[in-house]
């Protein structure tokens, strides 16, 4: 398929949204590599592996807290120039991760990076959906989500395997370099004025998009699927050892198929988005919640536990478009912080969600009944949505424009 140069209405994959992707796929390796590196780089800068694990948590925190902070303060400025500085901050970032000569400033550089992360992702969502037509604003979406996806299945591998070969310190300045040659490509590609009427919002204006229905119990259910995935996920590599019966040579290979399940459902994900929203959101999370019990059920067999892990992976990530699009179509005229905050919902999941799962184990439960935190959670989900699409089609209300973007 010819990439076009430009960002013309009738592009499927232009080099700027191919920029954009390439960036979320380096944001997205810096910030899951650090587990397949984590025992040299443990071993490297003299401290134990439980303690070098605190560079996933103070990442997450950084997303969180960081990037809706800087969001807010760059809001003024032009949307490409800040997409390239926060690319570049992202290099040097990389190149502080592999110079560090200690733990404490190789945490700080983590943290810096992840702060840039939770930034770049939400202006990343606003320009994407900014250079392509309404019907293809799902797909879009979709693909800066398939960042995260593709970097599970190639840049976490690579990473680990220049890691291995020459040392943590290489696997930095690998993944610095891929985010340097995406902030050249977006640097000469994105057009000059992409996402410029969400530029010079005021707090009062971005604040008060949060306070639309849609938004606010987007950023909810965002948490609660977040909860139900990682309560699981952050412990499914045991759950396969002691309760599936599989060999420790066989996991990584189903977390591969995971991985490419995942990416499969962002797209069909992106296709929902820009057929039929709402419905497919709620038919999303509906789907989950039977998964989540299939996993209950078949996690004492190896051949239907494989299956359904699979499918699993491909529902986890085919919310996401839907959810991210109608959040931000309904802060389509004040989208900075709405945008930023979506990062911020998913991580803020991802915590809870690990500290649920491991609440049950301290409990004394078997990993078989995980899932069931994820059933739960999915079910809660299916209701809030299914309550704010009947709230939204009683009230009549319109998503509003993005008009010019005017301080308040």
């Amino acid at each position: 398929m010819a990439l076009p140069v430009s960002s013309g209405s009738g592009a499927l994959l232009s080099l700027p949204l191919l920029a954009l992707f390439l960036a979320a796929f380096a944001f997205g390796t810096a910030e899951f590599v650090i587990a397949g590196v984590l025992p040299d780089v443990a071993l490297g800068l003299g401290v134990s592996i439980p303690v070098a694990g605190f560079l996933v948590s103070g990442y997450a925190l950084g997303i969180a807290l960081g990037g809706p902070l800087l969001t807010l303060a760059t809001r003024s400025m032009n949307r490409k120039l800040l997409v390239i500085v926060l690319g570049l901050g992202f290099t040097f970032g990389q190149a502080l991760c592999a110079l560090a000569p200690n733990f404490e400033l190789l945490m700080a550089a983590r943290v810096f990076v992840s702060a840039l992360h939770g930034s770049y992702f939400g202006i990343a969502f606003i320009l994407a959906t900014a250079i392509v037509p309404p019907e293809r604003r799902g797909f879009a979406m979709a693909l800066i989500l398939a960042g995260l996806t593709v970097s599970n299945i190639l840049g976490v591998p690579g990473g680990t395997a220049i890691g291995n070969a020459l040392g943590w310190r290489a696997t930095f300045w690998a993944v610095g370099a891929l985010g340097l040659v995406a902030t050249l490509i977006i640097a000469i590609w994105l057009p000059a004025d992409a996402g410029r009427s969400a530029a010079r919002n005021g707090f009062r204006r971005e604040f008060s998009a949060l306070g639309r229905q849609q938004v606010f119990t987007g950023i909810l259910i965002a948490i609660l699927v977040m909860i139900g995935q990682y309560s699981l996920f952050t412990y499914i590599a045991p759950l396969l050892l002691t309760v599936t019966g599989l060999s420790t040579e066989i996991i990584p290979l189903i977390l591969l198929l995971y991985g490419i399940g995942s990416t499969i459902g962002v797209f069909i994900g992106g296709r929902l988005a820009d057929w039929r929203l709402m419905p497919s959101l709620i038919a999303v999370l509906a789907i989950q919640v039977l998964l989540f019990i299939a996993l209950f059920y078949a996690s004492a067999d190896p051949v239907l536990m494989s299956i359904v892990v699979v499918l699993w992976g491909g529902a986890n990530f085919a919310f996401g478009s839907p959810l991210q699009s109608r959040m931000l179509m309904w802060a389509a005229d004040a989208p900075n912080l709405t945008s930023a905050l979506i990062p911020t919902g998913f991580n803020i999941g991802i915590a809870i969600g690990a500290i649920l799962g491991a609440a049950l184990l301290d409990a004394g439960w078997n990993y078989q009944y995980l899932p069931l935190i994820g059933a739960a959670s999915l079910a809660i989900a299916v209701v809030i949505a299914s309550i704010s699409a009947i709230q939204e089609k009683r009230s009549g209300q319109r998503p509003p424009l993005a008009g010019p973007a005017i301080a308040v």
